[in-house]
């Protein structure tokens, strides 16, 4: 009897254990048991290298892909060289570094903070308010009185140069974000551990000079970040509002969820950003986005609206950087 691509995808997610082993084809078998390339890791952006690193240490040990992404966008986080997460975040025009950052694990639990100042490592804030809290989102000072109440470290962020840029931005006062400059303003990770399981990572600063109190698809989970262990994981990174008006990861994992490839997802993505942006009479070279996505097949991809992205790939044969195709050449 022939079996729909549903049947399979119900089967598989009973486990091969369950299912006699003459229900499935020899390749189909396989890919329950195995996926071609796992474990796997993928972030955004060049400094995806040092994080995939960091995330590659715990994959390789065969340990949970949850952890493995926490590690990762650690690295970017703490690094006060990095001027778009963390802890090297520019402000806000009012001169505040927040920060926004969710983490998504394989049985769909997730957890979320967002204006979050003065906490270097947001993203271990918000696998806190997945595991120790009721609620998946915590925001401002509530974050921070959480954050403190587990022991994270109060810090300042404002150094001498991060005010003197803050000061000189000041002097013009206009908000036109560099595309592929201040708007890579994201480090997303997606990985599948050796187990087969997919989890997922997101965390930035925001855009410089933002609204005091803007939040854009970073924390959000279904826009900056999204995972369903049966399908795969998708991330994102650009223009935050773009991201949300579509649910942007959610729509990738949607895509291929209906059989695209990951990277024909992402594609699939950026043209119904492209689409709304030219009903509103938007100039699409105004703005980047982008996403990576990986399947439970262990394939993965990316697409973008513009070229200048790029995100990093770590599996089996090494770590390496990927220039994203785009829509605009």
């Amino acid at each position: 009897m022939k079996k729909s691509r549903r049947d399979f995808i119900k089967l598989s997610a009973l486990g091969a254990a369950a299912v006699p082993l003459n229900v499935f084809s020899k390749n189909e078998f396989d890919l329950i048991l195995s996926p071609k390339n796992k474990p796997i890791v993928l972030s955004t952006w060049n400094f995806g290298l040092k994080a995939n690193e960091a995330a590659w240490e715990v994959l390789k040990n065969n340990g949970r892909a949850l952890d493995a992404v926490e590690a990762g966008v650690k690295v970017p986080e703490g690094d006060p060289m990095q001027r778009t997460v963390g802890l090297g975040g520019r402000p806000d025009r009012d001169g505040r570094v927040t920060l926004d950052a969710c983490i998504m694990d394989e049985l769909s639990n997730i957890g979320s903070v967002a204006s979050l100042e003065y906490i270097s490592h947001p993203i271990s804030v918000a696998r806190a308010v997945m595991e120790k809290t009721p609620h998946v989102m915590l925001v401002g000072d509530g974050a921070l009185q959480f954050a403190l109440s587990q022991g994270f470290k109060k810090e300042s962020f404002m150094n001498e140069q991060t005010k003197n840029e803050w000061k000189e931005w000041l002097k013009k006062n206009d908000y036109k974000p560099v595309v592929n400059i201040e708007n890579h303003d994201t480090i997303g990770m997606i990985a599948m551990d050796s187990a087969g399981n997919l989890s997922g990572a997101c965390t930035t600063s925001g855009m410089a000079y933002k609204m005091h109190g803007r939040v854009g698809d970073s924390p959000i989970i279904g826009a900056g970040l999204y995972v369903d262990n049966e399908i795969g994981a998708a991330t994102a990174t650009g223009h935050g509002e773009e991201v949300i008006r579509i649910a942007g990861s959610h729509l990738v994992v949607e895509l291929m969820r209906h059989g695209n490839s990951p990277k024909d997802a992402c594609k699939l993505a950026v043209e119904r950003i492209m689409k709304l942006q030219l009903l509103r009479n938007k100039n699409l070279k105004d703005i980047q986005v982008g996403f990576i996505a990986l399947n439970k097949k262990g394939e993965y991809g990316a697409y973008c609206l513009q070229s200048g992205f790029n995100y990093a790939v770590n599996d089996n044969t090494g770590n390496k950087m990927v220039d994203s195709d785009y829509s605009l050449k």
